[in-house]
Parts: structure tokens; sequence; C-alpha cells
């Protein structure tokens, strides 16, 4: 079992920067892969980021240059660096990791203000 804690959501202006972090706690030997999604109000969750155990990152198309995923090994932390952010990257943002199964933190909600 892997439990996941984020934080560092919050309201932001247009164009401000925001990092999210998610601790990683319990099994996490197995964990081959971690990363964020995020669900904006009456849409579908979708990728934002993700990394995996050998440090391969993928990030969605239309957030490469503003979103950076990263992580630090020794803290069992993933973070999610968001620069010149948009009204439109408002959303709940959830932290995932997956060995065998997908596991999720409880989300942190990010709000830009135009």
């Amino acid at each position: 079992q892997v439990r996941l804690v984020e934080s560092g959501g919050g309201l932001v202006q247009t164009g401000g920067s925001l990092r999210l972090s998610c601790v990683a706690s319990g099994s996490i030997l197995r964990i081959n892969a971690m990363g964020w999604f995020r669900q904006a109000p009456g849409k579908q969750r979708e990728l934002v980021a993700s990394m995996t155990s050998g440090g391969s990152t993928n990030t969605a198309d239309s957030l490469k240059g503003r979103f950076t995923i990263s992580r630090d090994n020794a803290k069992n932390t993933v973070y999610l660096q968001m620069n010149s952010l948009k009204p439109e990257d408002t959303a709940v943002y959830y932290c995932y990791a997956a060995d065998t199964w997908n596991y999720w933190g409880q989300g942190t909600q990010v709000t830009v203000s135009s």
C-alpha cells in the first residue's frame, strides 16, 4: 500500500507560479512511476506529467515549457513546478503512483485568477 499526500495548491494570479509537492510513504520500493493528473470542473481527468523510476519524464504537450516535474528520492517526494499560470490551469491536481496498482492522493486545488 502506498500513501500519497499532496501540498502546495492555492490561489494565484495569471502569470504566477506554484510548486506542488507529493510525499509518498508505505510500500514505495516497487513504485515504477509517479506523476500528476488534473481535473477541471466538468472535464475529464488528464495527465499533466509523469516520471518513471529511471528518471524519464513525460509532460503533456500543451504544458511543456511551463510545467516541470522533478523528484527528490531522499525525501520520497515528487514536485510539479508550474510557471506562467493561466486561468485554464484551474483544476484539482492529483498525485499518483504506480506499481501493480495505481494509487492516488487526495488532490490539491489550484485556482488561477484572471
